[in-house]
């Protein structure tokens, strides 16, 4: 429908699905057949160890997005955010999703940011972002993989 990818466009998050990029193995926190979690690049500096949820299967954006698939992303992401809260102890979280250039994607696949927030912590102002490395990827992968892992065996309400 509405898509922006180049014809040539090779897809990061599908190859982290299909763990093509080796060094993204690690930052992945949780993945069944139908959608994968893993830790994001690049962060707000007060606002570190953000995840992102996708489908495995390639949408570029939500008007391509099946009903089926956004209500299993919806129910992680209400799950992880909960997962934020106990493992780093923030005050909120928010989740971010963007489409098409003038919505701010950047990465031509259907994806959920879920940020721990704090108060005061400069997310809508601008403040630069920070990439981090990968062991600092895995760190944060590790410390909500199993928290995560069990919120998502339960049965949603």
């Amino acid at each position: 429908m509405y898509n922006h990818a180049p014809d040539d466009y090779v897809c990061p998050f599908c190859r982290i699905v299909q763990k093509l990029d080796e060094d993204r193995i690690p930052d992945i926190v949780y993945q069944n057949e139908d959608i994968s979690v893993f830790i994001g690049l690049d962060h707000a500096p007060n606002n570190l160890g953000h995840a992102i949820i996708i489908p495995n299967q390639h949408f570029e954006n939500i008007y391509d997005l099946p009903l089926h698939l956004a209500t299993k992303i919806h129910d992680c992401a209400r799950k992880l955010a909960w997962t934020l809260k106990e493992s780093y102890s923030c005050e909120g979280t928010s989740l971010h999703q963007h489409n098409e250039p003038a919505g701010d994607q950047r990465v031509w696949h259907y994806h959920l940011h879920v940020l721990p927030r704090y108060k005061n912590d400069g997310v809508y102002t601008g403040l630069p972002v920070r990439r981090l490395t990968s062991s600092e990827r895995a760190k944060y992968a590790r410390k909500l993989r199993t928290l995560l892992k069990e919120k998502l065996t339960i049965p949603s309400s």
